[in-house]
């Protein structure tokens, strides 16, 4: 094969591609949300043995297209509502299929000029968009996951620190253990960050909360330097913050450290009209977020931002001698991941495409849906059982059985897609609204679909 094979292949490849991906992208509204059985059925068609042959790029890519894409979920619709997921704009998504062809491997100047240069103002971008500290690190992670696992590994190391244990040298088993501060409605990811990070269940200690899910500050123990208080932007279900106005002050006069979980919740910090919600937030040292939540990245893409960028760096700093050394932090340096794709390419492309403005009412209009859902589940008899002061939604009616036939009614139509939840010891149903192709017609087309299912099942 000589180099001209090997140009015209790949240009086949990526032409045909684009044509699919235009033919799915352009009917994602009349789609099943979620996909039908025989979509599911044609799964079958990917099950043989290990290829002994090569076959042509447009016959590989005509199979997936044919037979995965219709069994794929339509999260880049606006009619999913389903794990604070948002779709992917038209800009992420160009952005995307041009970071596919570029393959950049994102760990250095070195390895990439322009992927390093792109995240460093994607990353600028998302600190002023979310009004945290402009000197603050900012890893591209593959989420928040991720994200919480980085600042709480800083976390642990700089408390250490204060403690004059150096944790490189003598290991989590040479060292007195830490206490964390938590809320009992912590997300799990939170937890598991923890405990891969040599925490144990003994050192966590988790604190009531309110009927939003925000930690009773009155509630909090005593916090010293060899505390981390973890606190949370945006309660999975309710959407609601803790006060970081009352605790974030407690705990740095004490020398604790604050780390704040915020997946979806710290968006809010880029709407005027939301930013209350967040008061007092910019004061914790860390904070993880996700770009494919509210900035409507494609996945996957989330954030570990850390006030101060050496604490990072002590903990997830790497040297080879192969490596050249960057005149600033290398990204290979702010997260775990020593091979890593360049995805703050897209977090740029997101915001560049929307801007401040755009940003802003992005989070503003996916909140106004969530106050019509809200409203229209009301009328059709539901029980809210969540102040929706951002895009969360639960609701309730009839009984455990009842709902579940309900929600397993409006599945399988294809309409839309949410799941369930437990809730103020509650079963309930879980709205949260992230999409910006969300419009009015698809709240109305949910509603209606929702409305249906429910008169089947309570009154019918």
């Amino acid at each position: 094969m000589n180099s001209e094979d090997v140009k015209q292949r790949s240009v086949d490849a990526v032409y045909f591609a684009t044509e699919c991906v235009n033919e799915y992208v352009s009917t994602i509204n009349v789609r099943h949300v979620f996909p039908t059985k025989t979509a599911l059925d044609g799964l079958s068609n990917f099950d043989e043995g290990l290829p002994q042959l090569s076959s042509h790029a447009s016959i590989v890519i005509q199979q997936l297209h044919k037979f995965a894409a219709p069994a794929t979920v339509a999260t880049t619709g606006g009619r999913y509502f389903g794990l604070v997921v948002g779709g992917a704009t038209p800009a992420s998504m160009g952005a995307a299929m041009l970071n596919a062809a570029w393959d950049q491997i994102a760990i250095l100047e070195a390895a990439s000029p322009a992927a390093i240069y792109l995240e460093r103002i994607a990353a600028k971008w998302v600190l002023e968009l979310l009004a945290l500290p402009a000197d603050s690190s900012v890893g591209f992670t593959t989420g928040t996951s991720v994200g919480n696992l980085v600042c709480l590994a800083a976390a642990r190391n700089a408390q250490y620190e204060k403690l004059g244990v150096n944790l490189n040298e003598v290991g989590m088993a040479g060292a007195p253990p830490l206490r964390v501060i938590i809320s009992e409605q912590a997300h799990i990811t939170v937890y598991k960050a923890l405990g891969l990070l040599g925490f144990g269940k003994s050192q966590i200690i988790k604190i009531p909360c309110d009927k939003e899910g925000r930690i009773l500050p009155d509630a909090l123990p005593y916090i010293g330097n060899n505390t981390i208080v973890c606190l949370q932007a945006g309660n999975v279900n309710s959407g609601a913050s803790d006060y970081f106005e009352q605790i974030i002050p407690q705990a740095n006069a004490a020398g604790a450290w604050v780390h704040v979980d915020g997946a979806f919740g710290l968006w809010a910090a880029a709407s005027a009209h939301k930013k209350h919600l967040l008061a007092g937030v910019e004061y914790a040292d860390s904070w993880a977020t996700d770009g494919h939540k509210w900035l409507n990245t494609p996945y996957d893409c989330g954030m570990a931002i850390c006030r101060n960028p050496q604490a990072v760096h002590n903990v997830m700093t790497t040297i080879a001698p192969y490596f050249t050394e960057d005149t600033v932090m290398p990204p290979k340096d702010m997260v775990p991941e020593f091979s890593r794709r360049a995805r703050g390419i897209e977090v740029w492309a997101a915001i560049k495409e929307m801007g401040s403005n755009g940003v802003a009412d992005l989070i503003d209009r996916c909140c106004l849906h969530a106050g019509k859902l809200s409203k229209g589940l009301t009328e059709i008899g539901y029980t809210i059982l969540n102040e929706v002061q951002l895009n969360q939604v639960v609701a309730t009616i009839g009984n455990t059985e009842q709902l579940q036939e309900i929600l397993s009614l409006v599945q399988e139509d294809g309409e839309c897609w949410f799941g369930s939840t437990y809730w103020q010891e509650q079963h309930a149903i879980r709205l949260s609204v992230s999409s910006w192709a969300t419009t009015d017609e698809d709240i109305k087309r949910t509603l209606n679909a929702i409305e249906k299912a429910t008169n089947k099942i309570i009154s019918g």
